[in-house]
């Protein structure tokens, strides 16, 4: 399996057949494999569907204890969620289909297995792939995202989440086939319409005046995408390094106790992963393939009354509401195909523009709880879900580089960093490397403190030299 699926890679996607074993044009196979060629071509053309998961989390202890009503069931092996509704004395079941189903005894490695990790393999075949945890505060999004409590002693957690299985996924992959690659990641917030950089040097930030301080900014690329300018970008070369810089920039994300859950993320995350792998070409030419894994963590939308937010917290979950609705009009708009699709409304409809309706391979997993008190924001997380099965992405592989040409260009960008810096140099200013300004920083204080000590000492010899004169 491993062996073909390496044949498969290092030939582009195409299963490579020597003379004798290639099929003559009349043969019934053939046919068959050109007009399956053709059906696929032909879907292509269409679109894929974006792939939605529903993940629904066991009662909590509080909600056990107190004989909590459970109004959701989940059939696993049907891919059906049945909701139940009491309106005027009647019941009235609602039943939604998905492209898979979880219940509230599904473990984390079932649901990577079954439904991440053939989009891991994606990414590492050239193509851009998305995934992004959406529902209510308190249905386990973090959770199934980043997973529990990381374990000390070097094992990997049972509880590990999405992202940290799709690091180990990637890193065993490349190590098997022994590949020549680079990995750089990095992790932003959106809090507030505000983009923060959480793998941003906490030190810099200190230095930087907050009203001399340029905000994030987005910016188009040209090819109806958008990019993040000023970004910081890790390069890294082992998946431990992943999990420092996943814990590090996850410490820095704003949460807070609500009625709902004790640890509520006020913002939403994107944590991105881009890969760039070599390979050679039959006539022995070196190409560069690119594959890029984002992975969202988006905050709950909640109903506030319920969630006990106040002044600040209740405008900070009304800014998280009102992405969440501009999110959802940009779903609607897409399925409906309406001629205008609202991306531009929020920076994270911009941010999550191609993962929705553009070139991305992209899967939702849509989280609910089974509290019958829950069930109004459910049934909303259920249909906002069951909408978002229809829209279609057009994914295109990405197209391979020349190592040569990739080299060429990175010549090119150290030219124009080394002009930035000689062109910053001129100004009304010094610039100088951080480390560089600490030390002299320091070195300055401790001559202002030598001077200050000197001319004290100074000034009593001076009191005792006019005592004594004048004695």
């Amino acid at each position: 399996m491993e062996s073909a699926q390496q044949q498969r890679r290092g030939g582009g996607g195409l299963v490579s057949l020597s003379p004798s074993q290639t099929p003559r044009s009349n043969d019934k196979s053939v046919r068959d494999l050109r007009s399956a060629d053709s059906n696929s071509s032909s879907k292509q053309d269409k679109g894929v569907n974006v792939q939605v998961i529903l993940r629904c989390r066991p009662l909590s202890e509080d909600e056990t204890r107190i004989h909590t009503p459970v109004v959701i069931s989940c059939n696993e092996s049907r891919r059906e969620v049945c909701a139940v509704q009491n309106i005027a004395n009647k019941q009235i079941d609602r039943t939604f289909l998905f492209d898979k189903v979880f219940g509230p005894s599904s473990q984390q490695k079932e649901l990577f297995d079954l439904a991440v990790s053939p989009i891991v393999n994606e990414v590492l075949e050239g193509y851009n792939c998305t995934i992004f945890a959406y529902g209510q505060t308190g249905t386990g999004k973090t959770y199934t995202m980043e997973g529990g409590a990381r374990k000390k002693n070097g094992e990997f957690p049972s509880d590990a989440g999405v992202i940290p299985r799709s690091v180990k996924q990637i890193f065993d992959i490349l190590e098997a086939q022994n590949a020549e690659y680079s990995m750089k990641v990095t992790f932003l917030e959106l809090y507030n319409e505000e983009i923060t950089d959480l793998l941003a040097p906490e030190e810099t930030m200190k230095f930087v005046d907050d009203k001399s301080k340029k905000p994030i900014a987005l910016m188009e690329d040209g090819k109806g995408g958008v990019f993040v300018r000023g970004l910081e970008e890790e390069i890294v070369t082992t998946a431990n390094e992943i999990y420092k810089i996943l814990e590090k920039g996850s410490a820095k994300r704003r949460t807070a106790e609500t009625l709902l859950n004790k640890q509520s993320s006020r913002s939403h995350s994107i944590f991105s992963i881009t890969i760039h792998i070599k390979e050679c070409t039959p006539e022995g030419e070196e190409m560069i393939k690119c594959g890029k894994l984002n992975l969202v963590d988006l905050a709950g939308s909640e109903n506030i009354s319920r969630s006990g937010a106040r002044e600040g917290r209740a405008r900070e979950a009304g800014e998280i509401n009102k992405s969440l609705l501009t999110l959802g009009r940009v779903i609607n708009a897409l399925v409906e195909h309406s001629g205008h699709v609202p991306y531009r409304d929020s920076k994270l409809t911009r941010l999550l523009r191609d993962s929705l309706g553009g070139k991305t391979k992209t899967c939702i997993i849509a989280t609910i709880s089974p509290s019958i008190h829950c069930l109004e924001e459910t049934l909303s997380t259920l249909d906002y879900a069951h909408r978002a099965k229809n829209i279609k992405n057009k994914p295109e592989i990405n197209q391979k580089m020349m190592k040569s040409a990739l080299i060429k260009d990175l010549y090119s960008e150290i030219d124009r960093l080394k002009q930035e810096v000689y062109s910053a140099r001129e100004k009304n200013g010094i610039y100088i490397p951080r480390d560089r300004f600490l030390l002299e920083e320091a070195e300055k204080k401790a001559m202002a403190e030598k001077i200050e000590r000197m001319e004290l000492e100074s000034e009593s010899k001076e009191k005792v030299h006019f005592l004594k004169s004048t004695l």
